[in-house]
């Protein structure tokens, strides 16, 4: 039985021999993890789901420049980094307005005028409270240091994995990684006791 990655290389040559539907495989085993690896990266659902879609259309009109040598996965996620740098740049170009930001007329926000749909249960409140003082902290992160922070933490990419995406040394990759815990660290030790109390 062949693993994930023969797979992979199996189902890019069926690509590039012609038949399309290979594709289909390479994203049912990559497009789950792809999409939640870009959630992190961007934050946003929305974008997360265009960025993987955008990822695997590179995929299919690039996939003559595939090299079989290179893990798919690898290949994968140059291509979607590069797109969701893309669209992190648009975004600072073209701001969106804040559901908080508040009327200029009223002085109400508009999330206030937005019904609530998804009451959380008070049990389950610190939990989210942490989980989105960290999420908040990782994405304020400078890109050099939460792309590879991710890639390692969530989506358990080896260093050589994340030098290869990130077109760059092993060794800054290290660096990197070091350089992003220490200033989560540092967030996280002033926030975090804040959401307990």
């Amino acid at each position: 039985m062949a693993t994930g990655e023969n797979q992979d290389t199996v189902d890019m040559q069926r690509l590039v021999g012609g038949l399309d539907a290979a594709l289909d495989d390479l994203m049912d085993r990559h497009r789950q993890r792809l999409f939640h690896y870009l959630i992190r990266l961007l934050q946003n659902e929305s974008d997360a789901e265009d960025v993987a879609q955008e990822s695997f259309v590179r995929v299919y009109e690039h996939r003559a420049r595939f090299d079989p040598r290179l893990k798919f996965s690898t290949w994968l996620y140059t291509i979607a980094t590069n797109l969701a740098r893309d669209r992190l740049r648009w975004r600072v170009r073209h701001p969106q307005v804040s559901l908080d930001a508040e009327n200029r007329e009223s002085g109400a926000n508009l999330g206030d005028a937005l019904p609530d749909l998804s009451p959380i249960p008070s049990e389950t409140m610190e939990a989210n409270d942490r989980s989105a003082i960290i999420r908040d902290a990782v994405a304020t992160l400078p890109e050099e240091l939460r792309v590879p922070l991710v890639l390692a933490e969530y989506e358990e990419c080896s260093q050589a994995e994340i030098a290869a995406i990130l077109r760059c040394s092993v060794k800054a990759v290290e660096m990197r990684i070091y350089r992003a815990r220490q200033q989560l660290r540092l967030r996280l030790e002033k926030l975090l006791p804040r959401a307990a109390a």
